[in-house]
């Protein structure tokens, strides 16, 4: 879930925004997901990571800007790097790995 002071409206689409770690751009928003209890961003990374895309929980989304089309999260290259890894579609409807990803990002707030 988007945190209320995020930015995010209802419904609002940010397909095709920036996505900022908080230490540099790491690509764009590729897909997200609105479904409550599975909110989460697919991010391209492009060749930052091989093109390799990564799943961010929408919890880890500290601001939205829909006019500079930004979404700042608040987390680092690194810890995005070290995420439980993305490999198919399936995954985005998988509680098990979505609990999984969901849990990593919060253990990195504690």
């Amino acid at each position: 879930m988007y945190a209320p002071d995020s930015g995010y409206g209802a419904q609002q689409s940010i397909v095709g925004f920036t996505v900022e770690a908080a230490d540099g751009v790491i690509g764009h928003v590729d897909r997200q997901q609105d479904q409550p209890g599975m909110q989460h961003l697919m991010v391209d990374t492009g060749v930052w990571k091989f093109g390799r895309s990564v799943l961010i929980p929408a919890g880890a989304v500290t601001s939205i800007d829909a006019a500079a089309q930004k979404v700042e999260v608040a987390v680092s290259r690194e810890e995005i790097k070290a995420a439980p890894r993305f490999t198919t579609d399936s995954e985005t409807a998988d509680p098990v790995y979505l609990s999984e990803v969901g849990d990593y990002y919060l253990s990195l707030r504690s």
